[in-house]
């Protein structure tokens, strides 16, 4: 199934997107794309419905963020190798954690808005982990069944907070609007494996990434078994995963930094797109 949230931010309805190309709404099935409506059960009950009985939304309007109330926004740094190679890092010997705080998230199609003094803002397309059960101090062969699905998170970063000002990365990673995902919640039983799945995103038409999860150091059973075993995870976490090659900062002879006014396209290979203008704060 492709779960999404349409309408206003802070009033989106749950919907599906039947296979006519509708979307139809689900309000009468669960009440949002959020906690319990994530779990086996909840999304058993979500199938059982015939969507074409359901009413249809209007296409025109908003997407919003697939999963709705997220709790934890974890990511996982340097996870790609051919991406730790343009930075020059090393490559880690186990996840690189950190968190983005969730008032970054935004929906696939919403602007951008670069943030005050932000000096080397920067883009990476990156496969998004949708918790559905919880998980506490699992193996990793279990770890897939604790997983609702996967979207597409552009994990949107200004390197110069990031990397400039001292700490951790989080302050680099949390601004407002630096966390669109969606279009929609791919259920994991259409995602064959996630460890094969092209990937890319474009500014302004050039396509800057073109890689592949094939290339993750740690695949996506093995991260959510390792953040279990440091936290819980609760369904409607969400876990971004790491990022291929070419984002702005590895560009030679020098990086490349988003500017206002431009226009970012992004997908995953059967997760869907997302295109972002970004735009300059004001107060």
């Amino acid at each position: 199934m492709k779960l999404l949230r349409v309408g206003a931010k802070g009033a989106e309805k749950p919907a599906i997107l039947h296979t006519d190309g509708t979307y139809r709404d689900l309000s009468s099935v669960v009440p949002d794309l959020a906690g319990a409506a994530l779990s086996a059960e909840g999304l058993a009950r979500i199938r059982a419905v015939d969507a074409a009985t359901l009413p249809v939304l209007d296409k025109a309007s908003r997407i919003g963020p697939c999963v709705g109330q997220v709790g934890k926004f974890m990511c996982i740094g340097l996870n790609y190798a051919d991406h730790a190679a343009e930075t020059g890092a090393a490559i880690p010997k186990e996840p690189i954690l950190f968190m983005k705080a969730t008032s970054a998230i935004i929906g696939p199609y919403d602007d951008v808005i670069l943030p005050k003094n932000t000096l080397k803002p920067d883009w990476e397309v990156e496969l998004g982990v949708i918790i559905g059960k919880e998980a506490k101090y699992i193996e990793e062969k279990d770890a897939l069944d604790h997983v609702a699905g996967y979207c597409v998170v552009n994990d949107l970063s200004e390197r110069h907070f990031q990397t400039e000002r001292g700490g951790q990365w989080t302050k680099g990673k949390s601004a407002d609007t630096f966390g669109p995902i969606g279009p929609w919640l791919v259920t994991k039983d259409e995602v064959a494996d996630p460890q094969n799945l092209k990937m890319w995103l474009e500014v302004d038409g050039h396509r800057y990434q073109n890689g592949s999860t094939r290339t993750m150091i740690f695949g996506v059973a093995h991260i959510v078994a390792y953040l279990s075993q440091f936290m819980s995870l609760q369904p409607g976490d969400v876990i971004t995963t790491g990022t291929p090659p070419g984002v702005g900062m590895g560009i030679k002879p020098e990086p490349v930094w988003l500017k206002p006014g431009q226009t970012m396209r992004l997908g995953i290979e059967g997760l869907g797109e997302q295109q972002q203008v970004t735009r300059a704060w004001s107060a």
